[in-house]
């Protein structure tokens, strides 16, 4: 597994000294100087972090920032601008950007920086895979089954799901126990966890 390191910045020799920064990591770097551009050939990663500039002439840093959230796209972010505008920097930490550095950028804390983004970009990767593959689990559950284990996960006990539902108590435990097999859990507090990541991280 290779990590990306995904460069964007519309002035080549910012680009360029990135470049020369980032050279002691083992990664493969992508350069961009089009906003555009990148989201065009944008693809998730398991190990994958990005660094660009707040300003840019065809979309800026945080265009770019809210159509990686509005896509589903969790790779680390870190910001690099020559304006020190509180209000902005705020703005992408806010909607989950990890870092924002001023420029001129020390490369060692660079690097850090990247060294970091790339260790929680595989964290998210494997909290993506984990709800995925949950899931998947309760797709297969009828809808019957899913609305059993919901109550179930929110307390109410089988006689109170049997009234709500207007089935009886046995039927109500026969969807429950059809549904934990399918969700491989064995407990009330295993069945809310599983419903919990199967859920998109907010």
């Amino acid at each position: 597994m290779t990590p990306i390191i995904y460069l964007l910045d519309d002035d080549p020799l910012a680009l360029w000294t990135l470049q020369a920064m980032l050279g002691g990591i083992d990664a493969e770097l992508r350069c961009f100087s089009s906003a555009q551009r990148f989201i065009e050939t944008y693809r998730p990663a398991a190990c994958e972090c990005l660094i660009m500039d707040l300003e840019m002439p065809e979309a800026s840093g945080l265009d770019v920032q809210q159509w990686l959230l509005e896509h589903g796209a969790v790779l680390p972010i870190i910001f690099v601008s020559g304006r020190g505008e509180v209000r902005t920097a705020v703005t992408a930490m806010q909607h989950g950007a990890l870092d924002f550095l001023e420029k001129p950028v020390h490369a060692e804390v660079l690097r850090e920086r990247v060294r970091l983004a790339l260790a929680r970009s595989i964290e998210l990767d494997a909290a993506r895979r984990e709800r995925a593959q949950f899931a998947g689990r309760l797709a297969s559950l009828t809808l019957r089954e899913r609305e059993v284990a919901e109550l179930v996960a929110l307390g109410r006990s089988s006689r109170e799901i049997a009234e709500l539902l207007e089935l009886s108590p046995r039927t109500v435990e026969n969807h429950r126990a059809r549904a934990m097999e399918k969700l491989g859990v064995e407990s009330s507090i295993e069945l809310v966890q599983c419903l919990n990541r199967a859920r998109p991280a907010q």
